[in-house]
């Protein structure tokens, strides 16, 4: 059981265990009800009912469209100290093919991705928080909307979020469904890539596919694109770094039309990246391979690139910190301070743009280490057994960063570590 292998020592813990029955309700509960980005009202309600009964001080709703931010003072505040703690709380438009009781009741809507159990896990810390306050400072619990492909982080941090909120640091939390439960990953660099979206449209000239010397063949130039900018990564991409060009979609023609040579095709795709410089050049190498292969064969071709999310780059001092935090609650063997980075992407960057922090990825798969079922799975299901290890984890980072100077709570941390976090964040 995952309870035996939590340190003695892991009070938050041990407290939150007594409850957990209820958050697996809840988490559940969430899971039944999914809701997209920005129309996530019906799980705001359920985490702000959730947050009264856990007796937060501030409740604070409708920040960026949908987000909830509960505050909650420790028994002192002459540090000064705040620090953020935020979870995801929408799910993702696709039909889920699971069976058991909590399956989601809404057609073409499922929490595949395990945002209900990170809500859940928040709403157990700041359960745990408000009632022991063993900490010096403010927690601030941020609830984000839209964070597929909605850019709710982006949005909570235009309507005010850290200038009403001015936390020293933000913390962030992935369920991972690659890692056993009770493990937990890090690293003190990129987590995740930036995520951009690429649409390449190609001109030419229709005409009948009998006759293809009197066209310009738009299919016949896609094939060539998609061919020739995966040239981009392996030639102008130091092998050293990491990008990933994907084309993922083709649209030409009429699929009733098989003698028809369309005049137009269009290609959409996806760019990731770590580092600007990379980013840069292989949006400019996209134009440029594009264009000449294009115009080799008679066509024009057009490029729009977007970038969508930014990389997910923790800062070092805070991963450094979030790693000691782990590593008290589950020992050494449990934690992995040099995670491989994802080619996914997360809209947590935006906050990581604006405040240091961390990025950590904690383990709910199998005790082999592989979950039944990867993130964005129409069977995917977060494990609830994990529910009281994410909220102490979170809770740890508020303990920790925040610690009562006067003995009533001890930090977890060595004095050198809990300075230097505090430097990190002057």
């Amino acid at each position: 059981m995952l309870t035996s292998r939590i340190k003695a020592h892991g009070r938050a813990f041990a407290h939150i265990v007594a409850f957990h029955p209820e958050l697996t309700a809840l988490r559940r509960d969430l899971h039944a009800h999914p809701e997209i980005g920005f129309e996530e009202h019906y799980t705001a309600k359920r985490v702000v009912e959730s947050l009264k009964v856990c007796g937060v001080d501030e409740i604070h709703t409708g920040i960026g469209k949908t987000g909830v931010v509960a505050v909650i003072h420790g028994q002192r505040r002459e540090s000064g100290r705040m620090i953020g703690l935020r979870a995801d709380m929408d799910a993702l438009p696709m039909t889920e093919h699971n069976d058991f009781a909590w399956k989601s009741t809404k057609p073409g809507m499922m929490h595949g991705c395990g945002h209900d159990g990170h809500t859940t896990m928040l709403v157990g810390a700041a359960r745990y928080l408000a009632e022991t306050r063993q900490f010096d400072g403010t927690a601030v619990l941020i609830f984000q909307p839209g964070e597929e492909g909605f850019a709710g982080a982006k949005a909570m941090i235009e309507d005010g979020l850290f200038e009403r909120f001015p936390v020293q640091s933000v913390y962030g939390m992935h369920n991972w469904p690659q890692m056993k439960p009770g493990t937990v990953g890090v690293n003190p660099g990129p987590m995740m890539a930036s995520a951009d979206r690429i649409t390449i449209e190609i001109t030419g000239k229709g005409g009948h596919g009998a006759h293809p010397y009197q066209t310009v063949d738009p299919v016949l130039v896609s094939a060539h694109i998609i061919t020739a900018v995966q040239s981009i990564v392996s030639r102008n991409v130091r092998a050293i770094d990491s990008a990933v060009i994907s084309i993922c979609a083709m649209q030409a023609g009429d699929m009733g039309a098989f003698s028809v040579m369309p005049g137009k095709a269009t290609l959409v795709g996806t760019v990731r990246t770590f580092h600007a410089e990379v980013q840069n050049m292989i949006e400019q190498r996209l134009q440029e391979v594009c264009s000449g292969v294009a115009l080799g064969l008679g066509a024009a071709a057009h490029v729009k690139y977007e970038r969508i999310y930014p990389a997910t780059i923790n800062s070092a001092a805070e991963a450094r910190f979030a790693a000691d935090v782990a590593q008290k609650l589950l020992g050494h063997d449990h934690v992995d301070r040099n995670m491989d980075p994802s080619m996914g992407a997360e809209d947590f960057s935006f906050m990581l743009q604006a405040k240091p922090g961390a990025y950590l990825r904690l383990g709910q798969g199998l005790e082999s280490g592989m979950g039944g079922c990867y993130l964005h799975n129409s069977r995917y299901d977060f494990n609830d057994e994990v529910l009281p290890l994410g909220a102490a984890l979170h809770a740890g980072l508020i303990e920790h960063g925040m610690p009562l100077a006067d003995g009533h709570a001890k930090p977890a941390l060595s004095n050198s570590t809990v300075s230097n976090h505090a430097r990190s964040d002057a």
